[in-house]
């Protein structure tokens, strides 16, 4: 059914409209959506717990820098191949079985992975959660899309959005707490602990209800396949990207070509051989396109709080439970305006414009932030951490309830393939964009702070009167306690350097908020060039009673 149809049938006094949703929507159990919003917290918390506790996970394995560097790529690389694929077992096997397999399996190798000792074993254990992790976002948005009845939808996906950033922002705080008063392992028994809850929701909240299976063919895995690998391996060198270099690695070129290939091979496939499980058509529509761009320059935006505030503390020697209250208080405000996103919603605002006060709101936040110096501590940045969560509870919840208007009022409904394609696509954009935005972040932070150490390096020469009596002082000082005055003058030009590299970093930190800024204006102009769903979730009851009544007429 056509967006002019449903319009046409909203505004017609004779009959009522018909709804692009589910006729048994409505009848769904609160606990699968709660299993939903569990889904989506442990998944995005482990992956975040997994990059804080790193150090610690390396020096309890007793591993290299080099072989460490593998070790979070291990999962999140497993994380991007299964969301692809998920759409083949979720088709083949049916959603809840998959979840219910996967979850079962992520829980043991969870609690098992502290007691691991063996690099080798640690890297499969590590894919094998991110496999079976993986199915969580992509499948449970699926049984969102066609079981949230709508008189919750605005409210549910207002905690959705409330569970994925809150538990980005919380993570430095929880892991600080679990280091310091109990043990780094928690990073893993947390989600452990977490994932069976999960799977009761999911047991007695979702149905039983496999996709349909065509009766002529069974379901092709070759096109997922090629598609899963080929966006693991792009992921995988984009996320070992900067450690080796670039281009100038033959490993990075490896990766990057062999990617190339695959993809090249999921298309052709794709081309020569439709698979029934998947309706690439659907996703020819300028709505879901520029959704696609907007959602996937979002992960962008988010880097303020993922990499930024935490390095800018970090880098003066803070652990994560001294600069974790820095971003952790954001998360704490989240829920209170997740209900008032929610609220806004049903009210009739228009999901764009909560998409545009998110993003203004962030932009001034970043604006503020880009204020800072060397001297600031977690509490420095309380002061914009109003407008920080105000940016990203209402952007993040303006971008999922267009996406979730878009899918429903542009067929995504109607057909189950629809929706598992759908899922799975914006999972994949998720996916990069997020990895491409650390790795263009990262890669930005380290070419500014090279530049800036330079420049600063420039107007610190030897002769200069400053200088030098500002290391005969400090070599004064550690005269004391240093093998004679050779070494004294040697940890003076240490101390020196090490505050020209703070200072540095201090100045590429300050670069890095102006680039969240550019990103929220592009984020702008993506909003304003969307155009307006049919209807507002404040409708959208209203467009389900009409579809429960006996006198309605689907056309």
């Amino acid at each position: 059914m056509s967006v002019t149809a449903i319009s046409a049938a909203a505004g017609s006094p004779e009959r009522k409209p018909a709804s692009p949703f589910p006729a048994d929507l409505s009848h769904s159990p609160l606990l699968g959506i709660l299993g939903v919003l569990l889904g989506a917290a442990i998944v995005t918390l482990t992956g975040r717990l997994l990059s804080l506790g790193l150090a610690d996970l390396k020096g309890n394995v007793g591993i290299s820098y080099d072989e460490g560097a593998w070790v979070g790529s291990a999962f999140n690389v497993a994380l991007m191949f299964i969301g692809p694929f998920s759409v083949y077992l979720g088709g083949l096997f049916g959603a809840r079985r998959v979840l219910l397999a996967g979850a079962s399996i992520f829980t043991v190798v969870s609690a098992s992975l502290p007691q691991v000792h063996s690099y080798s074993l640690l890297i499969v254990l590590l894919a094998v959660a991110g496999l079976t992790s993986g199915t969580f976002y992509p499948l449970t948005l699926t049984f969102a899309l066609r079981n949230i009845p709508l008189r919750y939808l605005a409210l549910v996906l207002a905690l959705y959005a409330f569970f994925i950033e809150g538990a980005v922002n919380c993570a430095p705080s929880i892991y600080g707490f679990f280091r310091n008063h109990l043990s780094w392992e928690w990073m893993f028994w947390l989600p452990a602990l977490a994932t069976p809850a999960m799977m009761a929701c999911v047991y007695f909240g979702i149905p039983e209800s496999p996709m349909p299976q065509s009766k002529k063919e069974a379901p092709s895995f070759a096109g997922f396949l090629y598609l899963s690998a080929g966006f693991a391996l792009l992921f995988a060198a984009l996320d070992q990207g900067q450690r080796l270099d670039w281009w100038r690695s033959g490993l990075f070129n490896g990766l990057f070509a062999g990617s190339a290939v695959l993809l090249l091979f999921s298309l052709e496939r794709r081309l020569r051989v439709p698979n029934f499980l998947v309706d690439l058509g659907y996703l020819r529509n300028w709505n879901t396109i520029l959704l696609g761009f907007a959602l996937f320059s979002f992960r962008l935006v988010l880097l303020a709080t993922i990499i930024i505030i935490p390095q800018s503390l970090s880098v003066r020697g803070l652990d994560a439970e001294q600069y974790g209250p820095a971003v952790f208080w954001t998360a704490v405000l989240e829920i209170a305006l997740a209900f008032v996103g929610a609220l806004l919603l049903y009210k009739g605002i228009d999901s764009r414009l909560l998409m545009a006060i998110g993003f203004t709101a962030i932009a001034f936040a970043c604006v503020l932030n880009a204020n800072f110096t060397s001297a600031w501590s977690a509490e420095s940045y309380f002061p914009t951490e109003l407008l920080m969560g105000v940016g990203q509870s209402f952007a993040l919840l303006g971008l999922i309830s267009s996406i979730i208007l878009q899918v429903a009022f542009s067929g995504g409904l109607e057909a189950p393939q629809r929706a598992l394609t759908v899922s799975a696509f914006f999972h994949s954009v998720r996916l990069l964009g997020g990895q491409v935005g650390v790795a263009l972040m990262g890669h930005f932070i380290a070419e500014r702070e090279k530049l800036h150490s330079n420049l600063l390096g420039l107007h610190v020469q030897s002769g200069n009167w400053l200088v030098d009596g500002t290391l005969h002082g400090l070599a004064a000082g550690l005269a004391g306690r240093s093998n004679g005055a050779f070494g004294a003058a040697g940890r003076a030009v240490g101390v020196i350097d090490s505050r020209l590299r703070l200072q540095a970093y201090s100045l590429a930190f300050i670069d890095a908020f102006h680039i969240v800024v550019a990103a929220c204006v592009v984020m702008l102009v993506f909003t304003a060039a969307l155009r307006r769903s049919p209807m507002n979730f404040r409708q959208l009851p209203a467009l389900q009673q009409g579809a429960d009544s006996p006198q309605e007429a689907r056309p």
